[in-house]
């Protein structure tokens, strides 16, 4: 039986590749896997300016709320 392809939706939007491990690391430590996406390579993050070094990260859609609650909770780590 062939297995549909999971839907990854943005659930937050880190500035700095140190930021997006954190939240990163916090959603897996919960059971969430999670991916980050980004405008810049990862290694060239410290030097982008204007929006280029913000990473997002994505969960499958079924996992989306989930995440973002623990993200909220966790807003002060």
């Amino acid at each position: 039986m062939k297995k549909e392809p999971e839907n990854f939706i943005k659930v937050y939007t880190a500035h700095g590749e140190m930021e997006a491990q954190v939240i990163r690391g916090l959603l897996e430590s919960c059971g969430i896997r999670s991916l980050m996406q980004g405008n810049a390579a990862l290694s060239m993050q410290p030097f982008v300016m204007d929006g280029m070094g913000e990473i997002k990260i994505m969960v499958t859609e079924a996992q989306a709320d989930e995440a973002r609650k623990i993200i909220e909770a966790n807003a002060d780590v």
